[in-house]
């Protein structure tokens, strides 16, 4: 016997069978007993495969016909007693572990356990869901946590906060507790960033000290180990320097494999270094509800696609999160409606470019025509990408649209976005939706064009500022934000000085300033040369931060004197006799606690609590926070009625 062969209808590998590089003859195939045969229950075909150099040249096509009709042969059931018998004569003895492969999930456990087809199944395949156990080939006993404790750390962007209360969804189902105490912890989990260089170093320095508890806990603890994972996009790039070279951690969990969760501690849990750091093309984790880790927040985050198409040359997310897909519609509005339903007032929608969202799956929902759901209409004009743009599906404006209506008093927010995913119909959905904050994201990254060129970002400076120019036509008073990386490979002083004569152009409400930092597996780690020493890297950022300072400074001060609507988060971290909240173009505004108006017509007082929405007329203000006195109460859909100087008359008729 030379080798196991895994067949099925759609791969009948005939090429593989007259590769010069493989080992079998190109002569004398014949075909021995198969150790399964399909069957009705089984989808499996072993075959095994001997050669006969001695037998004449055969016609391949004959055999292929032949593996046809063997593969599509509809009488499966005449074949049972052979295949008992052919599976009992095996050398290899039947251990529990042949018993679980050869008794593993058939055809249905799959087809039950799809994302993608399970509202198309007939209900006696939906049934089984619940029958089938979460992990092919292992008892649900095994994967128990048993009411281990597990202790999470969380680094890096918005996205990994929603990543670990996914996480835990998981493990919480599975069994486990969690703690916010490290020193009670079973496991200890982090979710981890990889986007720059020191986002990692933060979590190689964790690592050590966590490696010296562990130590610790094993000469304190005899028969008790600690248990280290690493999960996010750190794991998936750094696997095999994590388990291979540092031998730091029993668990290694990619981005795509939080399902795998239990499965990887229980493989930990017997000493064994587990890893899963395959990435998906459809995992969204659509139908997993996150546990948030803070109830008594007004805040939630929502994811709604992940991954990222772009292949800008500095970044490393296409190849740590994998290639975009999204969520169903119908999930993502069910999970905010649940959020809704438990008092949440702000979601945050999610991804990686969370404006480029086109959902195939539920095509009948649209509020756009479909004549301009083709081509570059979706996209914002002057932009390109290196991919070809995808045609129809339910997109952004379609699903934001939707998602503003499930609560007119909810404030809804989005992140991260890319300029290009910005067509006039997403801009008058923005505009017509009072619950949809009026603050953008448009990560710059540059103001020079030839930096935008090597970046590869689709854009050139000029038709970055049409876009500017064109948002706030549409939507008057809008806030805008902005990323910029300072430093990029072949970055001259003029390419420096056009980023900041952008950020003075533009007058940005808050921007995000990084050195670059060269990420392995990215094109410009191929193509080009870090050249731009450090020290200049970090005065250009210097640079940019003091002029957005001065420029936010002047902006704020424009706003002394305005009523603003702000939904209040929680005390101030300074002070427990002033509470802190957000206004709509997300700026922190700070206030005193004490009992203001239950309303602007009103003379009953009502204290302020976190998820309230009240009025705070701006007193004074620094280049970061906006400082007032509080008013009264209201609701969001009030104040965005009063805000229209011309309706306040109307005002009685609106209540």
């Amino acid at each position: 016997m030379m080798n196991i062969w895994s067949w099925t209808r759609k791969s009948i590998m005939y090429r593989s069978l007259l590769n010069k590089g493989n080992n079998f003859p190109r002569t004398g195939f014949r075909f021995i007993e198969p150790i399964l045969y399909e069957t009705s229950e089984r989808k499996f075909h072993f075959l095994q495969v001997s050669d006969n150099h001695k037998k004449p040249r055969q016609n391949y096509k004959k055999i292929l016909r032949t593996i046809v009709k063997f593969l599509n042969a509809d009488v499966r059931a005449s074949y049972n007693s052979y295949v008992r018998t052919s599976v009992e004569n095996l050398s290899e003895p039947q251990t529990k572990k042949n018993k679980k492969l050869f008794e593993g999930p058939n055809l249905e456990y799959f087809i039950a356990n799809s994302a993608a087809t399970i509202n198309n199944q007939p209900e006696k395949l939906l049934n089984l869901k619940n029958e089938v156990e979460s992990h092919p080939y292992i008892s649900s006993l095994e994967v128990s946590g048993h009411g281990r404790k597990v202790f999470f750390e969380t680094y890096g962007c918005q996205m990994n906060v929603n990543d670990t209360e996914i996480a835990w969804s998981i493990l919480n189902s599975a069994g486990f507790q969690r703690t916010e105490e490290i020193k009670l912890a079973d496991v200890i989990l982090l979710i981890t960033c990889a986007i720059r260089e020191g986002a990692e170093q933060k979590i190689w320095n964790r690592l050590q000290h966590l490696k010296s508890l562990k130590r610790r806990r094993q000469n304190e603890r005899k028969g008790s180990t600690l248990k280290i994972g690493i999960l996010g996009c750190m794991a998936e790039r750094l696997k095999e320097k994590l388990i291979e070279k540092e031998r730091m951690v029993d668990i290694v969990a990619g981005p795509d494999s939080y399902r795998d969760l239990p499965r990887l501690l229980a493989e930990a849990a017997d000493g064994k270094t587990a890893v899963n750091v395959l990435l998906s093309l459809e995992e969204t984790y659509g139908d997993v509800v996150p546990v948030r880790f803070n109830p008594s927040s007004s805040s939630a985050y929502v994811s709604i696609m992940r991954g990222c198409n772009n292949m800008c040359s500095y970044c490393i997310v296409p190849f740590t999160r994998g290639r975009e897909r999204s969520r169903s519609v119908s999930t993502i509005l069910e999970e905010i409606k649940i959020l809704s339903d438990q008092g949440i007032k702000e979601v945050t929608l999610l991804g990686q470019n969370v404006n480029s969202y086109r959902d195939t799956s539920e095509i009948k929902y649209s509020i756009i025509a479909p004549s301009s759901r083709s081509g570059m209409s979706e996209m914002s004009r002057g932009f390109q990408t290196v991919y070809k743009p995808k045609v129809g599906g339910i997109r952004f404006a379609d699903l934001l649209h939707k998602v503003s209506c499930v609560d007119p008093e909810m404030r809804i927010r989005f992140t991260s976005p890319h300029p290009k995913d910005f067509p006039d119909e997403l801009l008058h959905v923005i505009k017509e939706q009072s619950n949809i904050c009026k603050v953008l994201h448009l990560p710059a990254q540059s103001g020079s064009s030839e930096v935008l060129q090597r970046m590869r970002r689709g854009y050139a400076r000029e038709a970055y500022l049409d876009l500017v120019s064109r948002i706030r036509s549409i939507i008057p008073g809008v806030a805008l934000t902005s990323d910029f990386i300072c430093g990029f490979c072949g970055e001259t002083e003029t390419d420096h000085r056009e980023t900041l004569s952008l950020l003075d152009l533009v007058k940005y409400n808050f921007v995000y300033v990084f050195p670059y930092s060269m990420r392995q597996k990215t094109l410009s780690f191929h193509r080009f040369k870090d050249d731009v020493a450090t020290d200049v890297k970090a005065r250009r950022v210097n640079e940019v931060v003091d002029l957005f300072r001065n420029i936010l400074l002047d902006l704020n001060k424009s706003q002394i004197g305005q009523q603003q609507l702000v939904l209040v988060e929680g005390k101030s971290k300074r002070s427990n006799h002033y509470l802190a909240g957000r206004n709509d173009r997300n700026t922190k505004v700070i206030f005193p606690s004490v009992p203001i108006l239950s309303g602007s017509k009103s003379t009953d007082l009502l204290p302020i609590s976190p998820g309230d929405y009240v009025v705070v007329e701006i007193q004074e203000c620094s280049s970061q926070v906006l400082k007032g006195n509080p008013l009264y109460h209201t609701k969001l859909q009030k104040f965005a009625f009063l805000e229209d100087s011309d309706k306040v008359e109307s005002y009685h008729d609106f209540n």
